[in-house]
């Protein structure tokens, strides 16, 4: 078991740490290299053994972003807090940038949309049509914003020019689905929120309260419940004449597989749904093995499980597939 999970942590500090986040490169290759603390991991359920997590909760509980050898220091007289914050918190990352990875999809469909999120977390992602994007591509930057002008939250994006999308999609409802529903005007919640980003990623902090401030003022509903068990139902409810869109950042990883592929059946088999993915190379296999230049870490999006682009995991960055 402790193996494995060594494996597992030297593997996010390779795929997910390099070149972003050196304190968490460093504590996760610290872990692996550490029969004590992989040993006090792996008694926990195997949904709550993530690193993401881990780091989350002791950065909710105060721990300092520096070596491997004082985080270790400070967890380990610690480890009952740290276990009660993770069995009871999930790695819920509301990252509004991976809206611009979406904006390609998205902006090819015609008409109204009404849009689901799986996996919603706070519903920041349900909002791309209130932020403003720059997308830097070989020709410069391309700005686009909302009709109304400016939105105080800007995503940046590197992207090839044939895929900046021309204009924002026309969202005429919006509604959430996820097992644990967050509530941005909720000051715990935005507290762990801003946990979950990682120590060096000031930029993303700051979008993270621009956007839970704008989504604050017209908040989403997000209806508490399974992916695959209460996934209809919802979809029931949108409003006649939209076009129907369900999507998903960064949320398959943690179904285990076979709920995985139940919940692909479904979302394939709802009459009038457009089905966009944005999930790591290893979590849709049957998309991942469409896709023929090399993945690097990035996610694969999909629509209607064609693959169509390769995207920065917190959407900084978009490659076209051809």
């Amino acid at each position: 078991m402790t193996t494995e999970l060594a494996a597992m942590y030297r593997r996010w500090a390779d795929v997910e740490t390099v070149g972003s986040s050196p304190i968490y490169e460093g504590w996760a290759r610290g872990i692996a290299d550490d029969p004590e603390l992989l040993a006090r991991i792996a008694v926990l359920p195997p949904i709550k053994r993530q690193p993401n997590l881990l780091f989350g909760a002791a950065r909710w509980l105060g721990a300092e972003a520096g070596s491997f050898a004082d985080f270790r220091a400070w967890a380990l007289p610690r480890w009952p807090q740290l276990v009660e914050v993770m069995l009871a918190r999930a790695t819920q990352t509301n990252e509004a940038a991976r809206c611009a990875v979406l904006l390609p999809a998205l902006a090819a469909i015609d008409g109204p949309i009404a849009l689901i999120e799986v996996g919603a977390s706070a519903g920041l992602c349900l909002y791309p049509d209130r932020y403003s994007y720059r997308f830097t591509t070989s020709d410069g930057v391309v700005a686009l914003d909302p009709p109304d002008g400016p939105s105080p939250v800007v995503i940046p994006c590197a992207m090839d020019a044939p895929a900046v999308p021309a204009r924002l999609p026309t969202i005429v409802w919006r509604a959430g689905l996820d097992l644990s529903p967050n509530d941005v005007r909720d000051a715990g919640t935005l507290r762990w929120l801003d946990a979950l980003i990682w120590p060096e990623h000031e930029e993303r902090r700051a979008r993270l309260h621009a956007a839970a401030a704008l989504v604050a003022l017209d908040p989403p509903e997000i209806v508490a419940g399974d992916l695959v068990d209460d996934l209809a139902a919802l979809v029931d409810r949108a409003p006649a004449g939209a076009r129907v869109v369900v999507m998903h950042s960064a949320v398959l990883m943690y179904p285990p597989p076979e709920r995985r592929a139940q919940f692909v059946e479904l979302v394939t088999s709802l009459p009038g749904v457009t089905w966009i993915a944005n999930e790591g190379e290893h979590v849709l296999p049957s998309i991942a093995d469409r896709v023929t230049e090399p993945v690097e870490g990035r996610f694969i999006v999909s629509v209607d499980g064609a693959p169509i682009g390769l995207a920065g995991p917190h959407g900084q960055s978009y490659t076209a597939l051809r």
